[in-house]
């Protein structure tokens, strides 16, 4: 290395060793935390005979020959089995962890002195995103354009998150329209949700909404806002939160939280053999 680059080197940030052995540990456990999920919803759902699956579909129009018009029609695409999508978004977390632990350590705590975490929000973009796709479909909603439609938006509003924290690195005073346009694409799959709810439950003759159904929507919807608060209380500073690692042990357990209600509350539902 040159005497420059080492210069450069020197002024790059950095966070304390004792600080940073304890996110080594914080991720390296949520690895093993979200693994072991990951594996325990596998096996449960597949213990389940059949696997408990929602039916995706596609929409369309086709041409009727008796009237001569165009009609709606829909026609099946797959089966989305609940059990594995569960799992899925655990894996995603474990696999996140494990890399910020030890591959992507370096690389991750220079971010972090920085107050970023790219990984963080791309591991939400993926695993989020599954999930809010995991409570629409247990909310009725099936057809493949919504389904995409909610993932994209859901993804969208995090890495919403990385460009507020890019375009805030070195500001006093935060520029909060990367957050205002991610709350935007947040609040989209809820209102779909929230519509697809509130349909069944005032269409005529319908059968009630599962007790679990509505308390997986209110706990995650309170969940995913309080990620939100998290964010807030960041960039305003308020008091433990003035410190930008304090606010990513907030992120890693509301993560844990918000996975675990979820699953849980679906293997309640669907799941139990």
């Amino acid at each position: 290395m040159s005497i420059a680059a080492a210069a450069i080197a020197d002024r790059s940030p950095s966070i304390p060793a004792e600080r940073s052995a304890s996110l080594f540990r914080w991720n390296a456990v949520l690895a093993v935390l979200h693994g072991l999920q990951f594996a325990l919803i596998l096996a449960l759902s597949f213990a389940r005979n059949p696997v408990v699956t929602s039916p995706v579909v596609s929409s369309y129009l086709t041409f009727d020959a008796a009237t001569r018009t165009l009609v709606p029609a829909q026609r099946a695409v797959f089966e989305l089995p609940i059990g594995p999508a569960v799992a899925l978004f655990f894996l995603a977390s474990a696999l996140a962890h494990a890399t910020l632990a030890f591959p992507a350590r370096a690389w991750y705590e220079r971010r972090l002195a920085r107050g970023q975490n790219p990984a963080r929000w791309i591991e939400y973009a993926v695993s989020s995103s599954v999930m809010i796709v995991v409570i629409a479909t247990l909310s009725g909603i099936q057809e493949i354009g919504t389904l995409v439609a909610i993932f994209g938006a859901n993804a969208a509003m995090n890495l919403f998150g990385w460009s507020m924290e890019a375009a805030n690195e070195g500001r006093q005073r935060p520029q909060w329209l990367h957050y205002v346009f991610g709350c935007v694409a947040g609040a989209v799959p809820w209102i779909v949700i929230g519509v697809a709810l509130l349909t069944a439950a005032t269409a005529p003759g319908a059968a009630p909404i599962p007790g679990f159904v509505i308390a997986i929507f209110v706990s995650l919807f309170v969940s995913f806002n309080v990620f939100a608060l998290n964010m807030v209380l960041q960039y305003r500073r308020v008091g433990a939160w003035r410190d930008y690692l304090h606010g990513e042990r907030v992120y890693m357990l509301l993560s844990l939280i918000a996975k675990t209600l979820l699953a849980w509350q679906v293997f309640a539902g669907t799941l139990r053999p």
